[in-house]
């Protein structure tokens, strides 16, 4: 099992910051971590990694206990946090040989440096100092001392802040394709990077676990009694005869013509009996499945 957290709780002072929280990740590919900010997940990430103490409960990494075993934690994780620490006035090749040599990689250093270079796409800017580089070069170089000693599980926090649309896209193929080989914990404000990159999503609000998605394709059916359906009709319809269908709970105009009804079943069936009635041709009719943006944000606000 790559990650394995067990009734993991955090106080700073008087403030709880994680109460209790559980959950296992036991294989390769990319796990979003949502949350609004102050939620908990960057002191989980950190704490993960060993960077800070936790009061109770377990949590393991391939099995080890960090509390128990720092040092082999530190070989096993790669991390990259939300301020990307980076000695400015070293050069790209110079930095990554010195985190080279803190992992004692030995005589493996400038073949493993080299490598880094390539798979995270720095050739073309590894004889640059540090400081002359752009967000997403030295995104890159984060990425590539957290890499460069080949570890099992990878934590990623907020890693395309602040980056163009252009680098977006080379970052978030980077981080699909160490996915495949290895657990990446990714945390991200950013909606569409969860459904581009994602095979899983747990959710923490308030220090606790929200929800646990295993599969994110399975998150339209948090809420399985409550059926969407958009209609769209050739004639403008009556709202209070569509309310009059059984099972309709609720009906909303997107336009003249385009309804979205809410209901206790699915009413597509009905829908269609109806319109014969009524002699109104149907144009368009779907299931609208629940987008992540309403999951998340029906989780993590006041009701």
């Amino acid at each position: 099992m790559s990650i394995n957290i067990s009734h993991l709780s955090k106080n700073f002072g008087q403030q709880t910051v994680l109460d209790s929280v559980c959950f296992d990740i036991d294989k390769s590919g990319v796990v979003g971590f949502l949350g609004p900010n102050g939620a908990g997940k960057t002191t989980t990430m950190r704490i993960i990694t060993g960077a800070l103490s936790y009061e109770t409960g377990s949590v393991k990494v391939c099995g080890h206990e960090v509390k128990e075993e720092p040092l082999k934690i530190k070989s096993l994780i790669g991390y990259l946090p939300e301020q990307n620490p980076l000695y400015e006035e070293m050069y790209v090749k110079e930095y990554l040989l010195f985190i080279a040599d803190i992992y004692k990689l030995g005589k493996e250093r400038k073949k493993m440096v080299d490598e880094m270079i390539d798979k995270v796409g720095l050739r073309a800017e590894f004889r640059k100092k540090i400081g002359q580089l752009s967000k997403g070069y030295r995104q890159r170089v984060g990425l590539a001392q957290a890499l460069i000693h080949q570890p099992e599980v990878l934590i990623l926090d907020e890693p395309t802040t602040g980056l163009d649309p252009n680098q977006l896209v080379e970052i978030r193929t980077l981080i699909r394709e160490l996915g495949k080989d290895r657990t990446v914990l990714l945390s991200t404000h950013i909606m569409q990077e969860v459904k581009a990159l994602c095979n899983r999503v747990i959710i923490i609000n308030k220090g606790k676990i929200a929800a646990d998605f295993e599969d994110i394709s399975a998150i339209h059916s948090l809420h399985q009694d409550i059926f969407q359906v958009e209609v769209e009709f050739f004639k403008n319809p009556d709202a209070k005869d569509i309310e009059n269908i059984p099972c309709v709970l609720k009906v909303n105009f997107l336009d003249e013509s385009r309804l979205l009804i809410l209901a206790s079943k699915d009413i597509r069936s009905d829908i269609f009996d109806f319109s014969v009635k009524q002699g109104n041709k149907i144009l368009l009719m779907k299931l609208v499945e629940q987008e992540l943006e309403q999951v998340f944000r029906s989780l993590t606000t006041e009701s």
